[in-house]
């Protein structure tokens, strides 16, 4: 996922790699790459789409490894070449119920197997599309309570307005409400890993004396996160400045009733 094998330059072959001119099926140098990796760690090229049986004329079928495939290098290129085949098809206007692996496989100039490798489904892979598009999660220290909060609070500000200047971004979110199973597979491995860091969050601020111990934790998370969300998803036209992390945070520390006449 989204950066965690460190092979991921993001959109830098959207940028830098050129396909090569007259390819077949949009074959890229950065297939290539992927070609050379492997048929030098001794697996079988890998075969275009075409033919019945998933071979080309005149190419070798796809045998199976007479060793398990453990420790095989990945393709950095090929992964790059896979993700930026799904960015340019949904720029193009392909909808994301009409993406299909050969389409996708046929864009990247890759084989089907280098992409059933990497991701076992589609949904797995819209996933770690979306997450490329969106900005990194910023790095927490894990032990700071309110300091980890914000900057939580801060990354969720920052993809609010990366999905306010993307109307591709904007459209994808869009479309995943009408397929569940994208979007239960977003739930499970981008929003509930941050949901549940954020909770943990809350729990350091509470044991180190910076938040109340007598309300439930989901309820002060739920306090923090609210507005940002509020702002970023259910009012688009709000205004997300550069300091709206600190003002939610100091005005739930400072509470919302008057202060007291003297």
């Amino acid at each position: 996922m989204q950066g965690q094998d460190g092979e991921r330059d993001r959109h830098g072959a959207r940028n830098g790699g050129d396909r090569s001119p007259g390819a077949p099926g949009g074959t890229s140098a950065r297939a290539s790459a992927e070609t050379s990796a492997e048929a030098s760690t001794g697996a079988p090229a890998e075969v275009p789409d075409g033919a019945p049986d998933g071979t080309s004329a005149g190419a070798p079928a796809e045998v199976p490894d007479p060793e398990p495939r453990r420790g095989r290098p990945r393709s950095a290129a090929a992964e790059r070449a896979i993700l930026d085949a799904v960015i340019a098809l949904l720029e193009a206007g392909e909808p994301l119920a009409g993406l299909s692996i050969e389409r996708i496989a046929r864009t990247a100039g890759v084989g089907k197997a280098t992409i059933y490798r990497r991701w076992p489904d589609k949904e797995e892979l819209f996933v770690d599309v979306l997450r490329d598009m969106e900005p990194d999660d910023p790095p927490v220290s894990g032990t700071e309570g309110l300091a980890d909060l914000r900057v939580m609070l801060e990354s969720l500000r920052t993809r609010g307005l990366a999905q306010r200047s993307s109307a591709l971004l904007h459209n994808i979110f869009a479309q995943m409400k009408s397929h569940p199973k994208l979007w239960n597979e977003y739930h499970g491995t981008v929003i509930a890993p941050r949901r549940l860091a954020m909770l943990e969050a809350v729990r350091r601020a509470v044991a180190a004396g910076e938040l109340r111990d007598d309300l439930d934790v989901e309820l002060i998370d739920d306090l923090f996160v609210g507005p940002m969300l509020v702002r970023t998803v259910h009012r688009p036209d709000a205004p997300l400045p550069d300091d709206l992390a600190d003002r939610i945070i100091t005005a739930l520390l400072q509470g919302l009733a008057p202060a007291a006449r003297v």
